[in-house]
């Protein structure tokens, strides 16, 4: 009776949110632009599978055709998003073992091609499993070419990128789809094992610092390792100290110049947003960056296919996203958010939910 009750509750409060979502699209001109997200979609020509603890059922197949879906929906809606966010991990890593990846990838694109928005992708750690970083830097996932970035820090890393080591170099940029409004992309597996070449010093860092804290033969076994350090496997990874100061300096820039900014990574970095293995390894350095500056609005993740949302003392908004890859047939896995002044909406569609998100300087008014 009273999961009944709950249920009920919950689906009358996402009614209530649909409907100001829908109020708000067709009456009120504060709106100021929209995006798409979607996460996780992990596709493969393969047969329905399951997780690695055997726990959850994945739909290699059907991803593609939700992912259609969702392009469909965003290309008829009232107010056509002005981008989406693709959150990382488009195909799965079984593709490499299959010798299919870039057909996988392919296929994924021609889908996405569909739409009448640009597309920011964001690298996961099956983006890796698939390419090695050098590839995916001149392949069709390097969105960097849509950053419209004028900050002091995106400008000087454009000069230094010059003659710098392509293997130790990391994948982000931020840009500005209206004004007053920055969105900020970040690589989650700067330290990695992942994508880098055995000799880089990345990766010698990485395994350092993995094995340091994980002992077990398989890095991707968290057995042992207990809740508080659980997130040390390999398909997690972490930002390097130089990718932390130019996440700084342009949130100094978006501070000094009144914006609101939402940062984007495939991983969470805030342990109520997402189960805690599936954290950035060093999110309390992340945590810390975000923490120095008033501008940030919102962390935006995939990476844990449940999903998950938090709003911290500080008012920042983190929002994992429910992964495509295990969500049946009958169902969906994308969201729309509608970005007014003083607040965001997500229209959620199938395991995502309905959220209305004020900002922090907004909570109190």
């Amino acid at each position: 009776m009273l999961k009944l009750r709950k249920d009920c509750l919950t689906k009358i409060w996402s009614n209530v949110i649909l409907t100001f979502v829908q109020m708000g699209t067709e009456r009120d001109n504060s709106i100021c632009f929209s995006f798409g997200v979607i996460a996780d979609i992990q596709y493969a020509d393969v047969e329905d599978g399951y997780n690695f603890m055997k726990t959850r059922k994945r739909y290699y197949r059907n991803s593609i055709t939700l992912l259609s879906e969702a392009v469909e929906e965003w290309n008829k809606d009232c107010m056509p998003p002005s981008f989406i966010l693709q959150l990382g991990d488009i195909i799965d890593g079984l593709n490499a073992q299959h010798k299919a990846s870039k057909k996988a990838l392919k296929n994924v694109m021609q889908e996405f091609k569909k739409s009448k928005a640009d597309i920011h992708h964001i690298w996961g750690n099956h983006e890796f499993y698939n390419f090695s970083r050098h590839c995916l830097m001149s392949s069709a996932l390097n969105s960097q070419h849509l950053g419209n970035s004028m900050t002091p820090a995106s400008s000087n890393r454009v000069n230094s990128n010059v003659g710098e080591d392509k293997q130790e170099t990391f994948y982000c940029y931020d840009f500005c789809p209206f004004p007053s409004f920055r969105f900020v992309v970040i690589d989650c597996y700067d330290l990695s094992t992942l994508g880098r070449e055995d000799c880089s010093k990345k990766y010698q860092e990485s395994l350092k610092i993995i094995r340091k804290i994980n002992k077990n033969e398989d890095l991707n076994n968290p057995e042992g390792l207990g809740a508080a350090k659980q997130r040390f496997v390999q398909f997690n990874g972490g930002l390097s100290q130089d990718q932390l100061e130019w996440l700084d300096e342009v949130l100094s820039y978006s501070d000094e110049n009144q914006e609101k900014v939402i940062v984007v990574g495939h991983i969470p970095v805030h342990p109520c947003a997402a189960d805690t293995i599936c954290l950035v390894w060093n999110f309390d350095d992340v945590l810390a960056v975000l923490y120095s500056h008033k501008c940030v609005v919102s962390f935006m993740a995939g990476h844990d296919h449940d999903g998950g949302y938090f709003q911290d003392e500080r008012g920042i908004h983190h929002i994992t996203f429910e992964g495509v890859i295990e969500t049946p047939p009958t169902s969906h896995a994308f969201g729309t958010v509608f970005v007014y002044k003083d607040k965001m909406i997500l229209k959620g569609n199938g395991r995502v939910p309905h959220r209305v998100m004020p900002y922090p300087e907004c909570d109190n008014q």
